[in-house]
């Protein structure tokens, strides 16, 4: 007899893993459309339910790694997802390619991973280190809900790094220099790497996720793909979506789709990120200030004595065009779909 597995040492919060009649369980892998879960049972393959593509239609919730799900059991074959329970945090990115799901059309909030506790965001300390880029990732693990920890992979191969790690601090995060390869400071991450807790991985190409994946799982569960010399990238060695226990306790979520995510939906998170900025929007002469040329502007006062840098100001700025962007978008393509489907409608009722 297959012994029971406690669907709490998966982040299960709920007392009851039976609802009616559906059980309950966790995505652990997801390629193409067949999903591997992880319930009391043990693992099982699992697609979405019928009713579920028409239902996505008209909402934002396919299901991804991370979820927790309840499902038809099949015990001979493929069980079926028929409801995915309320998240505690997702990844969200826009997604206006149009690719095809099953029969239907990609949702336009595509939701890559939920249910995770901390957000790590994994960079090098090679030629591919860029602060700007990891205050974009910030708001991104702002947005998600997830507490934004930042590590520096590849220690071993800068010998002076402290001035690379000073000035991420100054963005007032935890940050830890690692080296997968060597073992060096990976032990002071046990901190988050806690029985139940869920972290998910946010970087980009060639900086080290799978070999830290690796390192912290003590086993090469992750392909690893060499880097190029001459500007320090590589290729996405992950090709799906998965979930991985390590012996702590903790899951990791790594994911492909996580390095082109889109700032949707992320108005709030940019207003946290740059708190500083926006309060200062409130000491302006003109409450309708642009700050550009307006006498009394606070912000180029800030800027002109050095409280706020330049580059501060052109970032902030360009997280909210990029944000702008993508909603006008999304909402742009969300009236032509409910147009569509109005003619649709009013097509079918003609041919009656």
């Amino acid at each position: 007899m297959s012994k029971i597995i406690n669907l709490q040492d998966y982040g299960y919060k709920q007392s009851e893993t039976v609802q009616n009649g559906l059980i309950a369980g966790r995505i652990t892998e997801l390629q193409r459309e067949r999903y591997t879960i992880i319930t009391e049972q043990g693992e099982v393959s699992a697609t979405l339910k019928g009713s579920f593509y028409y239902n996505a239609q008209i909402r934002d919730d396919l299901p991804c790694v991370g979820d927790f799900v309840l499902l038809q059991y099949n015990t001979s074959g493929i069980s079926l997802i028929a409801e995915v329970l309320p998240r505690q945090t997702k990844f969200s990115r826009a997604d206006f390619t149009g690719r095809s799901f099953g029969h239907i059309k990609s949702a336009y909030q595509q939701v890559v991973a939920a249910n995770f506790d901390y957000v790590f965001i994994v960079t090098s300390l090679n030629h591919d280190f860029n602060v700007n880029r990891i205050i974009r990732y910030i708001t991104q693990a702002t947005q998600s809900g997830g507490k934004p920890i930042v590590i520096l992979t590849k220690a071993d191969l800068d010998s002076d790094y402290s001035q690379k790690v000073d000035e991420v601090q100054k963005l007032n995060l935890p940050v830890y220099a690692v080296s997968s390869h060597t073992g060096f400071g990976l032990a002071a991450l046990s901190e988050y790497l806690l029985p139940r807790k869920t972290i998910v991985f946010l970087g980009m190409s060639g900086v080290g996720k799978s070999s830290l994946i690796n390192a912290l799982m003590g086993d090469s569960v992750m392909d690893v793909q060499q880097i190029r010399k001459d500007d320090s990238r590589g290729r996405h060695t992950t090709t799906h979506r998965q979930l991985f226990m390590l012996t702590s306790g903790a899951m990791v979520i790594d994911t492909p789709g996580m390095r082109e995510l889109g700032l949707y939906d992320a108005e709030d998170a940019i207003k946290d990120v740059f708190s500083e900025i926006e309060e200062l929007f409130a000491m302006c002469k003109f409450s309708n200030c642009n700050h550009e040329t307006e006498p009394g502007c606070a912000v180029k006062l800030a800027i002109k004595n050095g409280t706020l840098t330049k580059k501060q100001w052109e970032q902030y700025l360009s997280q909210k065009r990029e944000t702008r962007y993508i909603d006008d978008k999304t909402a742009y393509m969300r009236e032509r779909r409910e147009w569509g489907k109005s003619i649709s409608k009013f097509t079918r009722k003609k041919r009656k």
